[in-house]
């Protein structure tokens, strides 16, 4: 009993902070067939004591040392979660940054893709040229950027040059030419098209 329940389909939402994830996860869960959960980075640093923050959400440049340890942990805890939502039959999107530019490499990505091992996962590259980024950044209130610091701010220049190794993807999207609603019909019909994603099984095999 319970064995033939259908497995919730995953996607992984991989991009810098500022690249529009949030906007298509939005679309996706007003949108799309089913039941989808949003169990995304945001979601688990609200649960984060403020005290360890950003938690997850940790930048590259390995500036908290004092919390870097705690990431793996939280990561694996994120995709434990998924992978519970989906056996369950839930949907699950996710808008992650992944990167391992910490203080030591902690392979996090490798790890979580194997344990997602056996549920269909969709893992799309969400991308953005810095420029536009830097725009969003300038245009959003609570992160404003000064016209004294109007340079590429090293975070960001980090972001933009991490997050997307190694590069390995089912789909990949750029919010600069495409908008939220046009970027999550691309996933819808890839998903229609193309049944059994291999991204994530290629991740948990790229590095032991």
């Amino acid at each position: 009993m319970g064995q033939t329940q259908e497995l919730g389909q995953i996607i992984i939402l991989n991009g810098v902070p500022r690249s529009g994830k949030s906007s298509i996860v939005a679309v996706i869960q007003e949108t799309f067939d089913g039941v989808w959960m949003n169990l995304g980075v945001d979601r688990f640093m609200q649960m984060t004591p403020a005290r360890y923050l950003p938690g997850i959400g940790l930048r590259p440049g390995g500036e908290r040392q004092d919390i870097e340890p705690l990431v793996p942990i939280l990561y694996s805890a994120m995709y434990e979660s998924i992978a519970a939502h989906s056996r369950l039959g839930l949907n699950v999107v996710v808008d992650v940054g992944h990167h391992d530019a910490y203080a030591i490499p902690h392979g996090i990505l490798a790890d979580s893709a194997r344990r997602l091992n056996g549920l269909p996962v969709l893992f799309v590259g969400v991308r953005c040229p810095i420029e536009s980024i830097m725009e969003r950044r300038q245009n959003t209130a609570w992160n404003v950027v000064s016209a004294a610091d109007s340079s590429m701010p090293r975070p960001v220049q980090l972001w933009q040059r991490e997050v997307h190794i190694p590069g390995i993807y089912d789909l990949e999207v750029d919010t600069s030419l495409l908008s939220s609603g046009a970027c999550a019909e691309v996933i819808r019909q890839h998903l229609a098209d193309n049944p059994a994603p291999s991204a994530f099984q290629r991740l948990a095999a790229h590095h032991t």
